[in-house]
């Protein structure tokens, strides 16, 4: 038996049946939850460093360029 036949034969069942689903389709379209703008946590690090006299720019290159650095080399991480 060839599967399409039924749906030959019968042409207006075959109509109902396709809208049917296609109402079926545009309720369940309408019932999924879209956010414009969804709720999204980013993995962060903070760090606080001391380095008791030392001036802005020992610091910079000193302690914050190498651990920048090491942190970059972490899988996943952005730049």
């Amino acid at each position: 038996m060839n599967p399409s036949k039924p749906f030959i034969i019968r042409p207006v069942a075959t109509s109902l049946l396709m809208a049917g689903i296609l109402l079926a389709g545009t309720a369940a379209y309408r019932q999924l939850p879209v956010s414009a703008l969804p709720q999204v946590d980013y993995p962060t690090i903070q760090i606080l460093t001391f380095y008791p006299g030392a001036s802005p720019s020992v610091m910079a290159s000193s302690v914050t360029t190498p651990l920048e650095r090491q942190f970059g080399q972490i899988p996943g991480s952005i730049r």
